[in-house]
C-alpha cells in the first residue's frame, strides 16, 4: 500500500548565494553559502522518487481495474434491463389448428442468440391461450405463438440479455 510522503522545501537564510573557488586546472567551483538552515528539505533521491513512481503506477493500475469493472457492470445492467414489447397474436383457425405465429422485431439487435424471452398474458378472447412458444431466435428478432384455441391474445413480452 502506498504511504503518502510529506515533501519539504529546503529553506536557508541566503538563497542562491555562492562562493567562487578557483581550481588548479583553471576552472571555477561554486560553493553554496546558505547561512542558517531554516527548514531542512526532503532529499531528492532515487529512493524518494521511486517511491513516488510506485504510487503513480499503482494508482494507474487501480484506475484501469475500476474502469474495466465499471464497463462490466454497465454491460450487466444493460443485459438485465432488456426491453418490453406488447405483442398481439391472432388465430383464425379452429382448434387443434392454430396460425397465431408472429415475427417480433427487437428494438436493439443482440450480439448472441442466448437472450431470454418471457411472456405475460395481458388479455385473451375466443378460447384458451394454451402455452406460449418462442422459436427461431435471431439477433434482431424471434417468432412467438400460442398453442391454444384463443382467437386473440395480447402479450407483454420481456427480452433480456446477450448484448455482450
Amino acid at each position: 500500500m502506498y504511504e503518502w510522503q510529506q515533501w519539504q522545501d529546503h529553506v536557508t537564510e541566503h538563497e542562491n548565494r555562492y562562493r567562487e573557488i578557483e581550481n588548479d586546472d583553471g576552472t571555477i567551483t561554486h560553493e553554496a553559502v546558505e547561512g542558517e538552515v531554516l527548514q531542512q528539505g526532503t532529499p531528492q533521491s532515487a529512493t524518494n522518487f521511486n517511491h513516488m513512481e510506485d504510487g503513480i503506477t499503482n494508482a494507474g493500475e487501480l484506475a484501469a481495474l475500476l474502469a474495466t469493472e465499471t464497463i462490466h457492470m454497465n454491460q450487466r445492467a444493460a443485459d438485465e434491463a432488456g426491453e418490453t414489447i406488447i405483442v398481439n397474436l391472432t388465430n383464425n383457425q379452429q382448434y387443434p389448428f392454430n396460425n397465431s405465429l408472429k415475427t417480433v422485431a427487437l428494438k436493439t439487435e443482440r450480439n448472441h442468440l442466448d437472450y431470454t424471452v418471457t411472456a405475460e398474458v395481458l388479455e385473451y378472447s375466443g378460447g384458451c391461450v394454451g402455452d406460449i412458444e418462442v422459436t427461431e431466435k435471431l439477433a434482431n428478432g424471434f417468432k412467438i405463438a400460442h398453442t391454444g384455441s384463443a382467437a386473440e391474445v395480447k402479450l407483454k413480452v420481456f427480452v433480456k440479455g446477450d448484448f455482450y
